[in-house]
């Protein structure tokens, strides 16, 4: 164990005065964080906002004047009824943005609705077009409120009032807390900042204390050393465990204060994240955690024992980032719960798990599944690190 310990403290070392194992262990992860929460978003409610503000260029065309239906689209708000057009002018009026949206009434439009038959009416656009979808809400209401109006008609002339055809009302009523609901729309991504940078911060220091060794020549005065190569196996797996553990505080504390500060992110929204990162839940997740990095530290670690150089090690652990960002997109989709099953895959488990924990309805039964699981498999890739170290023909590779 003493040697273990002053190998592990040399490594140490060696590790904190890495300008760039630093940048990817501190400042990466801020720069991330923030240009996701104030750009992002910024740009996301921007585009809402524009959608929802857009003065909408409306042609109607119809065989009678509709008088009626043209007073509901101009009350709708933000709506600019144009002169009609010919038929075949639609596309080319649309396409060119002349217009953002014609409404076509069927010529035998006022005649069905007379014969209380049903009317039909077609609704041109480019769906292309990302402000045309929020708009599009606007046209389909004013559409409903003059559906409304005409069966209003036809029930008034036969003597009858609208709850005649509205026999039910639904009134739906959502009993789950303002957490639970935010844990399972944002629980997936919290983790995916927080997994992906404990992956990438573990990643540099163990390409650095192996083929970065390697490359510098500094191995061979390591393996005359009094310790035996399992003993410096450890050290090195420690030091790289550590670095993903510490990357993974410095990107939640840096999630927490991109929150706290507010940003473009609505009051309501950043009130409740910020109330579910609580103690308990913030133990919980790093409880889960740290198998993870273990798991990560071993295999990033063989990767980089196997190579002959920093620029090798780089090549042959680069398509490994599929492997945690893969399963932590799908912790994002909706439907993808919890479960005995989905409990024993690396990675999804703790997006997974996550949601569960922030919701405040996490099992303790997933929670020990998940924890024994990865340990498992941290102690499976330690061990063949372990093997892998004392073959001379992968130490000294040429």
């Amino acid at each position: 164990m003493k040697r273990i310990g002053v190998i592990f403290r040399k490594e140490m070392k060696d590790m904190l005065r890495d300008r760039r194992t630093l940048f990817f262990m501190i400042v990466m992860p801020f720069i991330a964080i923030f240009l996701v929460f104030n750009v992002m978003f910024r740009l996301g409610m921007e585009m809402e906002s524009r959608s929802r503000d857009k003065i909408v260029r409306v042609s109607v065309i119809s065989a009678a004047p509709l008088q009626e239906f043209l007073d509901v689209l101009s009350a709708s708000g933000n709506v600019e009824v144009l002169p009609s057009i010919a038929d075949g002018e639609v596309s080319a009026m649309v396409e060119s943005g002349q217009l953002d949206f014609v409404i076509r009434f069927a010529g035998d439009f006022e005649d069905r609705v007379a014969r209380e038959s049903t009317g039909s009416v077609d609704v041109y656009y480019l769906g292309s077009v990302s402000e045309n979808e929020g708009a599009l809400i606007r046209i389909q209401d004013a559409l409903d409120e003059y559906g409304r109006l005409l069966l209003g008609h036809r029930l008034e002339e036969r003597g009858l009032s609208l709850p005649f055809v509205s026999p039910l009302r639904v009134n739906t009523r959502d009993i789950s807390s303002a957490r639970a609901r935010i844990g399972d729309r944002v629980g997936g991504m919290l983790p995916y900042f927080i997994v992906l940078f404990s992956f990438l911060g573990a990643m540099y220091p163990a390409i650095d204390l192996a083929a970065g060794e390697k490359e510098r020549g500094t191995m061979e005065t390591l393996l005359v050393s009094p310790a035996t190569r399992g003993e410096i196996v450890i050290a090195k797996f420690l030091v790289v465990t550590l670095s993903g553990l510490f990357t993974a505080v410095a990107s939640f504390l840096w999630l927490y204060v991109v929150l706290r500060t507010g940003g473009p992110l609505p009051a309501a929204l950043l009130e409740g994240v910020a109330g579910i990162i609580e103690p308990r839940a913030v133990l919980q997740f790093f409880f889960l955690l740290i198998p993870l990095c273990a798991l990560f530290s071993s295999l990033l670690l063989s990767a980089s024992v196997f190579a002959k150089s920093f620029k090798e090690a780089q090549s042959i652990i680069t398509p490994l980032n599929f492997m945690v960002i893969i399963p932590l997109m799908i912790g994002i989709f909706p439907g993808v719960k919890l479960n005995a099953a989905t409990a024993l895959i690396p990675v999804l488990n703790i997006s997974l798990a996550s949601k569960e924990i922030i919701a405040g309805s996490i099992s303790a039964v997933y929670m020990a599944e998940i924890f024994l699981v990865q340990s498992i498999l941290a102690g499976a890739g330690l061990t063949f690190c372990t093997r892998w170290f004392k073959r001379e023909e992968v130490i000294f590779r040429s």
